[in-house]
C-alpha cells in the first residue's frame, strides 16, 4: 500500500503532467470544434461534398494514434526543411496537430446528422419572416441542433483525452509519462496514478459537456452556462503560465528503459547542481531522440556507439568512437561529449539451465538450434539492422519471435514464454537470473558504447559542458548494472532518481578519491 511519504512526490509529479494533459486535449478538441463545425454546417445540404468529407475524416480515425504521431515528426522535419522554418518537430506541435484530426470525425459526423434532423417547415418559417440564411443558422438551426452537435463534442473529447496520453512518446508531456514509465519500472503505483487520472478527467469533461446539453435541451440557459463557465475555467488554470524558471533551461532525452531512465535522472542531478533548470523528455524511440537533438529540440540524451552507427550513419559493424564523433558533427552538427566509460551492447540471454541442456555456448550454437526456440525481443530489435546483421551472418531462424516491452521481456523469459530474450549487457537481470549470453565469435553485434551526445546548442555552450564533463569515463559497466538492477529487481525496489542518485555518489566518491590520490603522489 502506498505510504504518505511515497504519495505526495507522485502528485507532485501528476500536478503538472495533468495540466499539460488538460492543456492540450482543451485546444485539440476546440480546435477541432473550430473546424469541424462550420464545415458541417457547409456540408449537411451538399451532398457532393459532404460524402468526401466525412470519407476523410473517417479515414483519419482508422489510422492508430501512435503511427499518427510518428508519421508527424517527419513531415514536420520535411516540411520545416522545406520552407525553412523552424517548425517545432517534437513535442506540443504533432501531438495537438495529431489530436485535432482525431476528433473531427464525431465533431463533423454528428454535426451534419443534427442539421439534417431539423424540420425544414421551421427553416421556410425563419425564411417567410425576413431571416437571411446565416440568421437561419444562427438562430433557428443550431440551437435545435445543439443537444446532437454536444453528442458528438463529448465523444470527442473523450477520445481525445485517452489519445493524448500517447504523446508522451513524442517528447509531450502528459499523463502518458506516469504511464510508461510505469509500465517499463514495474511500478504500478505510477500507472495506476496515470490511469485514474486520465479516467477521472474524461469523466468530469463529460459530466461538464452533459450538462450543458442538457441545460440547452431542456431549456435551461442557467445550467448549460454553468457547465460551459466550469469548463472555461479548467481551460484558464491550464493555460496560466508556469512560474518562470531562471537562466536556460537544458531539456534532457531518454529513451524507455530503466537504464535510460536513471542516466537522464543523474544528468539532470548535474545540471541543477550547476545552476541550470531543466526539462524532460522520456519515453522517446531511438530515431526520434537523434533527430530531436540534431533539431535543438533536446539537448542532452545518451545514445550508443552501435545504434548511432547503424541507425544514423547506416553503417555495419564496429565504427571507432572517433569517427563516429566527427561524422554526427559533420552531418548534423550534434557533440558527442565522450563515452560514460561502459558498454551497453545487444546480447542474447538465456537462463543457463535451457542453455546448458542445448548445448549452446555460442550464437552458432544458438542459430542451428533456433528454429525450435521462441525469442522474445525488445520493441524496437526485430526492425534494427542489427537483427539483420545477425540474420545475414549467422542465418539465425526462430520459431517464433514477439517484441515485448523490455521489462515483460524479461518477464516472459522467466515464465517460459520465451526460450531467448535480446537483452542488454549492462542489465543488472543477467547476473540477478543467472542467465548466459552466448558469444559473438564472428562480431555481427557492433560495440555499444555509452555516449554523451549534445546538441549544436548545448555542444557550444561551456557552462553545460563543463556540468556534464565530470560524468566522462566516470560510470563502469559494474556501476551501471548495480544501478539498473535497483530499478528492476522486484523486492526493494529504487526509483531512477534514488538509482541516479546511487550512482552519482559513487562517481563523487571516486574523483575524490583521485584527487587524493594526486595529491599524495610527490
Amino acid at each position: 500500500m502506498m505510504t504518505a511519504g511515497e504519495l505526495i512526490p507522485a502528485m507532485r509529479e501528476l500536478m503538472p503532467l495533468l495540466r499539460a494533459h488538460v492543456l492540450l486535449s482543451g485546444l485539440s478538441v476546440g480546435t477541432a470544434l473550430t473546424i469541424g463545425l462550420p464545415l458541417a454546417v457547409f456540408a449537411s445540404d451538399r451532398p457532393r461534398l459532404r460524402g468526401p468529407l466525412l470519407a476523410g475524416a473517417g479515414l483519419l480515425q482508422t489510422v492508430p494514434g501512435l503511427a499518427l504521431l510518428a508519421l508527424l515528426y517527419p513531415l514536420l522535419l520535411l516540411l520545416g526543411q522545406a520552407t525553412g522554418l523552424a517548425i517545432p518537430a517534437l513535442g506540443f506541435l504533432p501531438a495537438f496537430i495529431a489530436l485535432t484530426l482525431y476528433a473531427l470525425l464525431p465533431v463533423m459526423r454528428n454535426g451534419v446528422a443534427a442539421m439534417q434532423e431539423v424540420d425544414p417547415a421551421l427553416r421556410e418559417a425563419a425564411a417567410s419572416l425576413g431571416a437571411g440564411r446565416l440568421q437561419q443558422i444562427l438562430m433557428v438551426e443550431l440551437p435545435l441542433a445543439g443537444p446532437v452537435i454536444l453528442a458528438g463534442i463529448r465523444t470527442a473529447t473523450v477520445w481525445t483525452i485517452g489519445t493524448a496520453t500517447l504523446a508522451t512518446t513524442i517528447g509531450q508531456p502528459s499523463l502518458g509519462n506516469l504511464i510508461f514509465s510505469g509500465l517499463q519500472l514495474e511500478d504500478w503505483r505510477r500507472v495506476l496514478i496515470g490511469c485514474a487520472a486520465s479516467a477521472a478527467l474524461a469523466i468530469l469533461a463529460d459530466g461538464l459537456l452533459g450538462a450543458v446539453e442538457s441545460g440547452l435541451a431542456r431549456g435551461s440557459r442557467r445550467r448549460a452556462w454553468a457547465g460551459v463557465g466550469l469548463i472555461a475555467a479548467g481551460l484558464v488554470v491550464a493555460l496560466a503560465p508556469a512560474p518562470a524558471r531562471g537562466g536556460r533551461v537544458v531539456v534532457i532525452g531518454a529513451k524507455n528503459f530503466s537504464e535510460q531512465y536513471i542516466l537522464a535522472s543523474l544528468i539532470e542531478a548535474r545540471l541543477r547542481a550547476a545552476g541550470f533548470a531543466t526539462e524532460r523528455r522520456d519515453d522517446l524511440g531511438s530515431a526520434i531522440a537523434y533527430r530531436a537533438t540534431a533539431g535543438g529540440d533536446v539537448d542532452v540524451y545518451v545514445d550508443y556507439a552501435g545504434t548511432l552507427s547503424a541507425n544514423v550513419l547506416g553503417r555495419r559493424g564496429r565504427v571507432p568512437v572517433a569517427e563516429l564523433s566527427r561524422a554526427l558533427a559533420a552531418r548534423d552538427g550534434v557533440r558527442v561529449l565522450g563515452g560514460l566509460g561502459f558498454e551497453n551492447a545487444y546480447a542474447f540471454a538465456m537462463r543457463r539451465d535451457r542453455a546448458e541442456a542445448l548445448g549452446i555456448r555460442t550464437l552458432d550454437d544458438l542459430a542451428r538450434a533456433a528454429r525450435k526456440l521462441r525469442l522474445a525481443s525488445d520493441l524496437e530489435f526485430l526492425s534494427r539492422p542489427e537483427w539483420r546483421a545477425v540474420e545475414r551472418v549467422y542465418g539465425m531462424r526462430f520459431a517464433e519471435a514477439r517484441p515485448y516491452s523490455p521489462t515483460f521481456m524479461y518477464r516472459a523469459l522467466a515464465s517460459g514464454a520465451a526460450d531467448v530474450i535480446s537483452a542488454f549487457s549492462s542489465d543488472g537481470r543477467i547476473a540477478a537470473m543467472d542467465l548466459v549470453t552466448p558469444e559473438d565469435r564472428r562480431g555481427a553485434l557492433p560495440g555499444y558504447e555509452a555516449l554523451l551526445l549534445m546538441s549544436p546548442g548545448a555542444g557550444r555552450d561551456a557552462a553545460v559542458v563543463a556540468a556534464l564533463r565530470p560524468l566522462i569515463g566516470a560510470i563502469s559497466v559494474e556501476r551501471m548494472r548495480a544501478a539498473n538492477l535497483m530499478v528492476d529487481r522486484d523486492a526493494d525496489k529504487r526509483s531512477p532518481a534514488e538509482a541516479a542518485g546511487w550512482l552519482g555518489g559513487m562517481i563523487r566518491s571516486s574523483h575524490l578519491h583521485r584527487r587524493a590520490l594526486r595529491a599524495a603522489t610527490p
